[in-house]
Formats: structure tokens, C-alpha cells, sequence
């Protein structure tokens, strides 16, 4: 008896929904700020709706049941947000903390007692190309060809690898 009796009760709450979407529509924009989280929140109390039409009692209000869903359906996501980490970097957890300050004041120090050493000629090209000259350009203002240029870059930055070793290592 109870199959027959939800049959019909379900296939009320499917007819139902779709007149209710505009309703559906302006209760979700009072809870949500932007047009996805809106059209997510819709989308999600049709799909819990579809799934619980069985439960539906034909006593009450197609209109507030939905609402009620939706609301439960706002809160739960509300709710699971507050607990997610906003605005992290997928495994920040696991680096720990940043570099100490004198750790960088050390590196800076090793890294201009290694330009010193490199030849001055390789020193400014390498410079120049570090601060984002382009080669051509480079090239001009060494007086030199871009092969030229290339090759001090090349071996400069293998002099720096050799005496403060690679970045990130």
C-alpha cells in the first residue's frame, strides 16, 4: 500500500518543482552573494528534493518543504566552509614557517661575495639579463653579439651554482 501512495507523492514533488524554481531562485539570491553560489544552491536542493520526494507528506507545502531544504542545504555548506582554510596554498601546512631573516641576510652576503669574484664583463651581462633585459638588447648595450652575450650568462651562472650552489636546493 505505502508504494502506492508514494508513487503518487513523488511524482507530485517532481510536477512541483519546476513551478517553483522562480521562488526557488529569489530565496537563494537572500542567502547567496554571487550568480554560481546561487545557481549551486539551486541545483543542490533540486537534487536532495529529487532524492527524498518519497519523504514528502502530501499535507505540507511543496513550497516550504523546498525552502527548508534549501536553507539546511545553505547552512550545511555554510557551515563546512567555516571550517575549510581560506585563501592557502595547497601545502603550506607542510612547509612549516618561513625562511628566518638572518638565514636571508647570509644568503644575500654569499651572493654578493660570488658576484665579486665573477669577471666583470659576465658580472654586468648577467645582471643586465637578471633584471630582464632581453639578450638583443643585452647584446647592444655590452657591445658584443648575442652569442657572446649568451655564453657570460651561461658561464656566470654556472660560477654562482658552483659557489652558493642551486636555488632551492
Amino acid at each position: 500500500m505505502d508504494a502506492l501512495v508514494s508513487e503518487p507523492v513523488t511524482q507530485t514533488v517532481h510536477d512541483g518543482i519546476e513551478s517553483q524554481l522562480p521562488a526557488l531562485k529569489r530565496f537563494a539570491q537572500q542567502l547567496t552573494r554571487s550568480a554560481t553560489d546561487r545557481e549551486d544552491l539551486i541545483q543542490e536542493t533540486v537534487m536532495r528534493a529529487l532524492r527524498s520526494a518519497h519523504q514528502f507528506h502530501p499535507d505540507t507545502k511543496l513550497r516550504s518543504w523546498l525552502f527548508t531544504i534549501m536553507r539546511n542545504s545553505f547552512n550545511t555548506e555554510y557551515r563546512r566552509r567555516c571550517r575549510e582554510p581560506v585563501g592557502l596554498d595547497e601545502g603550506i601546512f607542510e612547509r612549516g614557517s618561513i625562511t628566518a631573516p638572518q638565514e636571508w641576510a647570509v644568503r644575500r652576503s654569499e651572493l654578493r661575495r660570488a658576484l665579486s669574484r665573477i669577471p666583470p664583463r659576465s658580472r654586468r651581462t648577467l645582471l643586465l639579463v637578471a633584471m630582464g633585459v632581453s639578450y638583443i638588447d643585452a647584446a647592444r648595450l655590452c657591445a658584443c653579439e648575442i652569442g657572446t652575450v649568451k655564453s657570460r650568462v651561461n658561464r656566470a651562472r654556472k660560477m654562482l651554482e658552483d659557489e652558493i650552489g642551486r636555488p632551492g636546493a
